[in-house]
């Protein structure tokens, strides 16, 4: 088995953080996944009364509240949670990675995938109380009252996520914002990767951030009817692969990699975690909610992350599945899987970490590489929870309710987004 290609410079992971709604940190998550526990409950940011969803995967705020402390946040006041949240996991991550951004800041880029703030319901209601009868507004009056159409303005924009970021970590080399819905995390990881490899940087923080359980962000999937609406508890709610599944389950969350050329790497001492062997990027070109019905997307870019990696059918370990307990994306990611790795498909493991963690959008692919990146380095394959009742159309091992003890060098990692967006990431265990 020959691990990518040998002549191109190799991209390493050397940290990785994350919050999650099962844990303040990378570790307590990944324990927690082990154990099969669900991050999923009752939505308490908001009343969601009269929605048909009212559950979701929240990030408990002691766990923010821990991390920010009594810190100099300068940029508190104008970030939005999802920036607030992607800040705790980077900092995990570089503290991993034992990366002084002081004295490597001139070489670190910045990738992100984030798709800004949507502006609250009391937000909007508090605009419109400075329009007048005449239908002027009053922006004396709103400044003085603080300043909300600016923080409307700021928190939106999707590409002040990785600026921020990079502010704040002193990253001097390229920034990138991606926002493509649910696959926006791994395609910040796989872009961020390309641009290590062709030289552009040697050092890049990479990840996605999500934080948008509130009216507007859970209304609009409500009216698609895309999440849950029938579930015996909250914690049963997401059940990838299982017959009786009828929607995903929203939830909040960030995780962070320190990406690193293989030689940068090694000569500052530092312990690498894993590698990025390969990445693939490919759209539906179908329909802007629904997937492809083949899951053409899905197979181009799982194909594509092979084809980048050198590698073939015959060396894929496990697939980390995209997994998000709809009817249409289940059933779509196994023909696409069955397509990608033909006979072998149904002796490759593949589980979903969206039964547990629910999902993350933005954050999910960078959340979900991480964690398979761990479950590689213990030799633990994390269980797909609330796999109760087989779909004969869905008949591959998905890992169900415990987790697996074995040995996993090659894993496919995917994350499709909504509109037919599609990324793959191919990771390895590090061989030298």
């Amino acid at each position: 088995m020959s691990f990518g290609i040998n002549s191109r410079r190799r991209v390493v992971v050397t940290g990785w953080g994350m919050v999650t709604p099962l844990g303040k940190n990378a570790e307590e998550t990944f324990l927690n996944a082990m154990e099969g526990k669900s991050g999923v409950d009752r939505l308490t940011s908001f009343d969601p009364t009269g929605l048909p969803c009212t559950i979701g995967g929240e990030v408990k705020d002691r766990w923010l509240a821990e991390f920010e402390g009594d810190k100099d946040l300068r940029t508190n006041k104008i970030s939005s949670r999802a920036l607030r949240l992607m800040r705790s996991a980077s900092q995990e991550a570089l503290v991993r990675a034992r990366l002084d951004t002081s004295r490597f800041g001139d070489h670190m880029g910045v990738a992100l995938g984030s798709h800004g703030d949507n502006p609250g319901v009391d937000r909007m209601a508090f605009l419109q109380r400075h329009m007048g009868a005449d239908g002027k507004w009053n922006l004396k009056g709103l400044h003085a009252a603080g300043g909300y159409p600016f923080l409307t303005f700021f928190q939106r924009k999707p590409d002040v996520g990785a600026i921020t970021l990079a502010a704040l970590f002193n990253c001097k080399g390229p920034t990138l914002s991606v926002s493509s819905a649910c696959a926006a995390g791994a395609q910040a990881i796989g872009e961020a990767a390309f641009l290590i490899r062709e030289g552009s940087c040697d050092l890049m923080l990479a990840g996605g951030a999500e934080a948008t359980l509130d009216f507007v962000g859970l209304s609009g999937f409500c009216l698609l009817r895309a999440l849950v609406e029938k579930y015996p508890t909250p914690q049963t709610a997401s059940r990838p692969f299982d017959r009786r599944r009828n929607g995903f389950v929203m939830s909040e969350g960030a995780g962070a990699l320190v990406l690193e050329e293989l030689g940068h790497a090694l000569s500052r001492g530092a312990t690498i975690l894993g590698e990025i062997l390969g990445y693939g990027s490919a759209a539906d070109a179908y329909r802007i909610t629904d997937t492809h019905p083949k899951g053409l997307g899905a197979l181009y870019a799982m194909k594509g992350a092979l084809k980048d990696a050198g590698l073939g059918p015959e060396d894929v370990h496990y697939i980390n599945a995209h997994g998000t307990s709809t009817q249409q994306n289940d059933l779509t990611e196994t023909m696409a899987i069955k397509q990608c790795l033909g006979q072998r498909s149904f002796e490759v493991p593949v589980s979903s970490h969206k039964s547990m963690l629910g999902h993350t959008i933005a954050a999910a692919g960078a959340i979900e590489c991480a964690l398979t990146l761990m479950g590689m380095e213990r030799s633990v394959i994390l269980p797909t929870i609330n796999y109760e009742h087989p779909d004969p159309k869905c008949d591959l091992d998905y890992v169900p309710n415990v987790m697996r003890k074995a040995d996993h060098r090659v894993a496919l990692s995917n994350a499709f987004g909504f509109g037919g967006q599609n990324a793959c990431l191919c990771l390895g265990s590090f061989e030298a």
